[in-house]
């Protein structure tokens, strides 16, 4: 969609926008849009070290993320803290990114795919619902008035996102060339230093699969993404 200025990625875990659509996010920020992230949990249980707790993963996941977002000139980042592995389609979690939707007020939000299937990373269950809590706040919670009034005390006033992009989507309709800012996304996800014992091979399979989106297109790089597009 033409004339998108603002973008508000909405994802579970620290890594996943890195991962799922970080060469996007730099070309995006390149071409003048301004790209905010909303992340529902610190990934504070993304470890196989028995010398880690959960409150010290957090902080140093969430300043992988933050190191990540500079490299890609990422505006702004959010944490919503809710447990790495328990998020829940409730209430609170649905007003916490519609709160983030009304401050950003974004013309595209970025999440990954709700939908079940058989690929390992939209399975996730708290990929499937930080998706799910990302479109429900788009719609309706976000555009309504008088849904969480509690936020519009806060000064948070309603709006309408345009467009939504879901990764990981098995079925998708937008193809974006990252060639030229492939190595950005690949600095970004090395700031995620916790999450690797062998980046070199996390790179050889980030580069394969977006050699495989892009081939088909006459792209040496791309990630694809499933549009839908609202009503204004």
């Amino acid at each position: 969609m033409a004339d998108v200025q603002r973008i508000l990625v909405v994802v579970a875990h620290p890594d996943d926008a890195e991962f799922g659509c970080a060469g996007s996010v730099a070309r995006w920020g390149a071409d003048g849009g301004e790209v905010f992230y909303c992340l529902l949990t610190s990934g504070n249980r993304g470890s196989d070290d028995s010398t880690m707790t959960p409150e010290r993963l957090a902080t140093v996941r969430e300043a992988e993320q933050r190191a990540a977002a500079r490299v890609l000139g990422v505006r702004d980042v959010t944490f919503c803290h809710y447990p790495d592995g328990e998020l829940e389609d409730t209430r609170e979690a649905r007003r916490d990114v519609v709160r983030e939707i009304r401050r950003v007020r974004p013309d595209r939000l970025v999440t990954t795919n709700p939908f079940p299937s058989l690929n390992p990373y939209s399975g996730h269950r708290d990929h499937r619902h930080a998706g799910r809590l990302a479109l429900d706040a788009v719609y309706p919670y976000a555009r309504d008035r008088m849904h969480f009034p509690e936020l519009m005390a806060e000064g948070f006033e309603p709006h309408k996102v345009r467009e939504v992009y879901l990764m990981g989507h098995e079925e998708p309709d937008v193809v974006v060339d990252i060639t030229g800012t492939m190595d950005r996304k690949l600095e970004a996800l090395r700031c995620h230093a916790s999450q690797f014992r062998d980046f070199p091979g996390v790179e050889g399979r980030v580069r394969e699969r977006a050699a495989d989106i892009g081939k088909p297109h006459g792209y040496t790089y791309a990630e694809a993404f499933r549009s839908i597009s609202l009503p204004r």
